[in-house]
């Protein structure tokens, strides 16, 4: 028996896997320990429920995700303009050197992935979900860049990303702790007395959004996504290169975000922008994760472990031997090296409570928490998302 569910409903049955993802997260130790995003959990919920119907014979679902890809490049939009190069001046040198170490990570995960592919036997393509896409890019780069590899005509891409970027999550929350002790106990490193008091603009979280204010934010995200959209098209027509839509708009936002901020840098508003990322990033995260199909990546479950352990020891040894030396072998560049481990293997929160744990028990560093949320929110897709690309481009 196959049950079609419309467009209306699937949207529906997502906002309700949300919600049930958000319950089970506040409730639930150890996904609150590894900081697992609520769509993860509702999304894979549904697909193991779908998957044990359809294995026992009983019912097979069939979604409309239609309405996915608008979410999907709403938030990508949403990402780009949040990259204000005001930001990048606050951080200075030490971010910029931790940038370009997240570009390297972002090439040496797709080298290690499609080397391990081809050590399996198996399409290059592959290799690279379990790179760059879902190591450092996490749970929306492996939905997003694996919906595109699915149309290239490597099935499974998008199921394989995902389970790819879950195992990285995991091991992104327990390494981090273990090196920054392991750093901190050898080298005797203590917090610094005399750091600057920097920090990020704030964001009045009291003051309610405003209605004017909350429409103006559509009206730049709208602009740029359907400038976006259009331009990207028109580059992969002209060039025949593959560049998906979302990445055109995302870096349209990137240059309005800029212009606007030379002008008038209170017209974008992070609070509403904020808020709209939350809301497109867990409805599309959700739609995409409930309609994988587990069945068709059981039997690519030993070399994507194989993979992804070796993506963990060398992030760990490139944490520990080259990133910690070149941000200047102190107490913020061990706190950052936890950063590192947990968004160039799941994403920017588990990057936070990485250096949380570490700062809660040894002390404050107030670089560390600087530098890692600008480069992880939006400053490392600069990087990461054109080496993708390219890596697409050369293996499809």
């Amino acid at each position: 028996m196959n049950l079609e569910i419309n467009q209306i409903t699937t949207i529906f049955l997502a906002i309700g896997l949300l919600v049930l993802g958000t319950f089970l997260v506040k409730k639930v130790g150890v996904l609150q320990k590894f900081c697992i995003p609520a769509p993860v959990v509702g999304g894979l919920l549904f697909a193991l429920f779908a998957t044990l119907f359809k294995s026992l014979g009983w019912l097979e679902f069939t979604l409309d995700t239609s309405l996915q890809s608008l979410f999907m490049i709403t938030f990508f939009t949403t990402v780009g303009l949040g990259a204000s190069f005001k930001l990048v001046k606050l951080g200075g040198k030490l971010l910029v050197i931790y940038w370009l170490a997240c570009g390297v990570l972002a090439l040496a995960q797709n080298v290690i992935g499609i080397s391990m592919a081809y050590l399996f036997n198996l399409h290059p393509l592959i290799g690279l979900m379990a790179g760059a896409v879902s190591m450092e890019g996490g749970h929306g780069a492996a939905t997003a860049f694996g919906q595109t590899i699915e149309d290239l005509g490597i099935d499974s891409a998008l199921s394989i990303g995902v389970a790819a970027a879950t195992f990285g999550l995991v091991a992104g929350g327990l390494i981090g702790g273990p090196i920054v002790k392991y750093l901190i106990t050898k080298y005797d490193l203590k917090p610094s007395e005399t750091d600057e008091d920097i920090g990020m603009p704030i964001v009045d979280t009291e003051k309610p959004i405003e209605t004017n204010k909350f429409f103006t934010q559509l009206l730049l995200i709208t602009f740029c996504m359907s400038l976006g959209t259009y331009l990207g098209g028109l580059f992969s027509t002209a060039t025949g290169f593959v560049l998906p839509g979302y990445v055109g708009a995302m870096f349209v936002a990137v240059i309005v975000r800029n212009i606007v901020d030379k002008f008038n840098p209170k017209v974008v508003d992070m609070k509403s922008v904020g808020l709209i990322s939350d809301v497109t990033l867990g409805i599309f995260l959700t739609m995409a994760l409930m309609s994988i199909k587990l069945w068709e990546v059981a039997n690519l479950a030993l070399p994507l472990l194989v993979i992804v352990f070796v993506q963990v020891v060398f992030i760990a040894l490139f944490g520990i031997f080259i990133l910690f030396r070149a941000l200047g072998k102190d107490y913020d560049a061990a706190v950052m090296v936890a950063g590192f481990t947990g968004h160039g293997l799941g994403a920017t929160p588990n990057a936070m409570a990485n250096m949380a744990a570490v700062t809660e028990r040894f002390g404050p560093s107030r670089k560390a928490f600087l530098v890692v949320p600008i480069v992880g929110a939006f400053l490392i897709d600069v990087f990461a998302i054109p080496i993708i690309i390219t890596s697409i481009n050369l293996f499809q």
